[in-house]
């Protein structure tokens, strides 16, 4: 049976590894030569790498006279790690301050309104929001080795779940004035149709 390839996060884990091993600079060619001798990385996928590792700022590069030279430092990447661990839980804050806003206006809803199709739709989304704060919860306190890989999974996660909180709560203002344009509806009527009142806000 033949072995398995590297996946595309094992060889930027491995590329990695060979400047923070060496601590030394390196141009694109050196490492094409490397790659494969010290990690197994097929040198034709070497650049494409490398150009990852650059865009996610793990790797520095800088052009020294007619050459392009790369280098990483494990301090660096801590560093850069730690920064982007810093901004999901400054993303995290902001999405639990969104929730508590969902929560307490339902809240306020339930108190005046009777059960309704669109309340119980909000309340579903609500919960389904909490539990995905509860992963992003124990996500950020594994968070100890600070694997590359984790962070930018853990990144895309909370990204979608603001996106959903928000996309969620647009729908009514954006579909508002075609549906009144379109129709002879007064906006006071589909107010009291949807059962929504004049204080609401979209959350962004």
């Amino acid at each position: 049976m033949a072995p398995r390839g590297l996946s595309a996060d094992e060889k930027r884990v491995k590329l990695l590894e060979i400047f923070h091993e060496t601590k030394d600079f390196y141009q694109l060619k050196e490492l094409e030569k490397l790659g494969p001798k010290l990690k197994g990385i097929v040198s034709q996928s070497v650049k494409e790498v490398l150009q990852s590792l650059v865009d996610d700022g793990l790797v520095q590069g800088d052009k020294i006279g007619a050459s392009n030279f790369f280098w990483s430092f494990p301090s660096h990447q801590g560093a850069v790690i730690q920064g982007r661990v810093d901004n999901a839980k400054e993303m995290k804050i902001s999405q639990q301050t969104q929730l508590l806003e969902i929560q307490q206006s339902i809240e306020r809803e339930k108190s005046t309104r009777i059960e309704s199709e669109s309340r119980t739709a909000a309340i579903a989304k609500l919960q389904y929001m909490k539990k995905e704060l509860a992963k992003l919860d124990e996500e950020l306190t594994a968070y100890g080795a600070c694997d590359p890989v984790k962070l930018e999974e853990t990144r895309r996660a909370i990204t979608l779940g603001k996106e959903a909180a928000i996309r969620w709560t647009e729908n009514y203002s954006a579909l508002l004035p075609h549906f009144l344009h379109h129709s002879m509806a007064s906006i006071e009527d589909v107010r009291k149709y949807l059962e929504i009142d004049e204080e609401y806000e979209d959350i962004y």
